[in-house]
Parts: C-alpha cells; sequence; structure tokens
C-alpha cells in the first residue's frame, strides 16, 4: 500500500479538503476479508512490540489527534487489541494541574514518552497546546509559532534517542461527527460519552479546521510525520493505521539479541 498519499510533506501548506474523509481505499470490500487482514496485521504488531523490547533500542510514541468523536479510543481498542499489553503505554492527556501549568507546555509530555523497548500512545497530546488554547484565544499567533518550533524541536531530540515518532490525524467529516454524536445521545450505553462542551466546540468547526491545518503543515516532519486518515469509515482508520505502524516498524530492522552469556553446552535436568 502507498502510504505517501496521507503523509503531509514537511512545509506543506495543509488545506484538509485535499483529503476525502470519506476515502475507503484501505478496504477491499469484504468485510470478512477486512477483518482478516486487520488481524493479521495486530498479530504482526505483536511480533514487532516483542523485538521492539527484546532488543532495546528504540521506542515509539504514536500520537493521535482528531475532532471530537473522530475514534481515538476506538483506534487504540482495534489496532492494539493483540498486542501484549505490558508493551504498551496509552497517556490521555487532560486539562493541565497547576504544578503542570507553572512549567513549560511540554515538562508534563516528556514524562510520558516512552523508554526504550516501549510503545506510548498519546490520546491527545502535546498539540493540545496549540490547537485548543489557539481556538479559545489562549494565546497569541506569536506565540503558536514558537510552540510549532519547540515541538519539532522536541520531537527532533526525541527521534535523535530511538524513539520513532508517528503521528496520526483521524479525519471525519462533519455531518460523521453529527452521526456519532447524535448516536452518543441516543444509545444509554454511550451516553456517557457525551458532552455538551461537544456541543460548543462543534460551533467552532471551521476554526479547529484552520488550527489543524496550521498544525500539520507546520509539524510535519521527516522524523516526526504527520498522516492524514480518512477516518468517516472505522475499518479504513483501522487498517490505515495498522499499515502504517507495521510499515514504519519494519523499517527499525529488528533483531532479536544474542543472549548475554554463551549458552553452548547448557543442560537443562
Amino acid at each position: 500500500m502507498n502510504f505517501s498519499k496521507y503523509r503531509v510533506q514537511p512545509g506543506a501548506k495543509v488545506t484538509l479538503k485535499g483529503w476525502d474523509p470519506d476515502d475507503r481505499s484501505a478496504l477491499v470490500g469484504n468485510k470478512e476479508e477486512d477483518q482478516r487482514r486487520l488481524e493479521e496485521l495486530t498479530l504482526r504488531l505483536d511480533q514487532l512490540q516483542e523485538l521492539l523490547y527484546a532488543g532495546q533500542r528504540h521506542g515509539v510514541l504514536i500520537v493521535l489527534q482528531g475532532m471530537d468523536t473522530s475514534g481515538k479510543d476506538g483506534t487504540i481498542r482495534q489496532v492494539f487489541r493483540m498486542v501484549d499489553p505490558l508493551g504498551v503505554r496509552a497517556v490521555s492527556f487532560r486539562a493541565p494541574t497547576e504544578e503542570e501549568l507553572a512549567h513549560d507546555f511540554l515538562w508534563r509530555v516528556h514524562q510520558r514518552t516512552p523508554a526504550r523497548g516501549e510503545v506510548v500512545i498519546f490520546n491527545r497530546s502535546h498539540y493540545e497546546d496549540v490547537l485548543v488554547v489557539r481556538v479559545h484565544k489562549s494565546i497569541d499567533a506569536a506565540e503558536c509559532k514558537l510552540r510549532y518550533r519547540r515541538i519539532n524541536e522536541f520531537e527532533r531530540w526525541l527521534a535523535e534517542q530511538g524513539v520513532r515518532v508517528l503521528k496520526f490525524f483521524l479525519h471525519i467529516s462533519k455531518d460523521e461527527q453529527k452521526k456519532r454524536l447524535q448516536e452518543r445521545l441516543d444509545r444509554r450505553d454511550k451516553r456517557w460519552k457525551f458532552s455538551v462542551a461537544d456541543l460548543a466546540d462543534r460551533e467552532r468547526w471551521r476554526e479547529y479546521t484552520k488550527a489543524y491545518e496550521d498544525a500539520l503543515g507546520a509539524t510535519s516532519s521527516d522524523w516526526a510525520p504527520w498522516y492524514v486518515v480518512p477516518a468517516n469509515s472505522k475499518t479504513n482508520r483501522n487498517l490505515l493505521v495498522s499499515s502504517i505502524l507495521v510499515d514504519a516498524l519494519e523499517g527499525l530492522k529488528m533483531r532479536y539479541p544474542a543472549p548475554k552469556q554463551s549458552l553452548e553446552g547448557i543442560v537443562i535436568r
């Protein structure tokens, strides 16, 4: 599969209209076959995570961002459902505490980045500090540009320390969001996920779209690329994210390390 059409090129001027959120090109059109492919990819991710842990040379940071209801939780559940839970850590960043606000905006983030041998998934991330705060006008344009630079430097530092950084914008349409919000409201088992604040943010759809376009263009790099993932179809979303992750981890050319001591002649009695 060719992933280049989903990848945001460094320095590109991003217009999200250029990506169709209803694109389903990762699907073959047969539900059973698509499910089988997803299971194969998740099993391969499990194998690659074991290699990652055994080698202790690389860490992997996965950033998931998107509008409300874009499927960040669902992506984690489906893409990593067969991966050893001991090797994967999901982090969700909420509103900063007083202590966190007393430091620079990346202070709390650096503490949660992956160690070598570990996969960490940011369900929302440091990008909230150039998205929500921008839309709500808590920072001005100059501060926002400064934060883009700091993010690029931060992610480059991680990459230089052996952390593979992969970032996914889960791209849904406004109509699809309406459908998913209505489902949350209508279904008793999903009402707990509904928030009136989501409706207020929905009124700012254009502003959030512009904030995302600017952030994607300013912070997609060779060492920490952004991928725009069409996410109106949940299966397409999961297949595409899984495929990109498998391709990236296979690109690390990982091998099981040799034993630390010679095992020749050892007999288990």
